[in-house]
């Protein structure tokens, strides 16, 4: 498990490649608004799980509407989206973490800390996936599946969370589903914690 140091690291990294770009040209890119009046400071504003998030520029100074300090993986996230968004469309192709390249070193992690607890809490009751994730995300319904959610995570990240019903024959199963232009945007260990992110407010939903 990484320490505070680790984080605290990987954040100074990535504020400071941050800072050698444009900030007009990472927020066309990245779907992400910038703006700058004077006397106040430049910020960098988006939508991070159904949240706005502000980022002044050039300090990186993080906040949201609910006035809560922002947790430095979601600032870590965040970063690394910003730094990696290179295209301004979608790949239009859907698919799974183990289809990622390099997530064979996370899959079983992976699926331990999402896959298994969604299929596990949802399985049975799929409903309560739909009416969760629109409560906390904003999430639509999608067409994957026999119950699936589309929830957009950041501008150019949409992220679908899909069941199918078990029966007498099968056990439910799930999957969590991203366009194919994430890989190119953060890492599997960023995208498998972005995942967490998604998942454990919906699993506290229910507990």
């Amino acid at each position: 498990m990484p320490r505070v140091d680790d984080y605290n690291m990987a954040l100074d990294i990535t504020e400071k490649e941050l800072r050698k770009r444009n900030p007009v040209h990472v927020c066309r890119l990245s779907g992400a608004l910038f703006t700058e009046k004077g006397g106040e400071p430049a910020l960098i504003k988006l939508r991070f799980l159904n949240r706005m998030i502000s980022i002044t520029w050039p300090h990186l100074l993080f906040s949201q509407d609910s006035n809560k300090e922002l947790p430095i993986k979601e600032r870590i996230i965040i970063l690394h989206y910003l730094n990696g968004v290179n295209r301004e469309d979608l790949a239009g192709e859907w698919i799974a973490y183990q289809d990622i390249s390099s997530a064979r070193f996370y899959l079983d992690a992976f699926n331990r800390r999402v896959k298994y607890p969604l299929v596990s809490t949802f399985g049975e009751q799929p409903d309560n996936l739909l009416f969760f994730a629109e409560e906390l995300y904003g999430a639509t319904t999608a067409s994957i599946g026999d119950v699936s959610v589309l929830i957009q995570a950041l501008p150019k990240i949409p992220v679908t969370l899909t069941i199918w019903k078990g029966d007498e024959e099968f056990s439910p199963d799930g999957a969590i589903l991203f366009d194919s232009s994430i890989q190119d945007i953060l890492s599997a260990e960023d995208i498998s914690e972005l995942a967490s992110m998604i998942i454990y407010p919906l699993l506290a939903k229910v507990r």
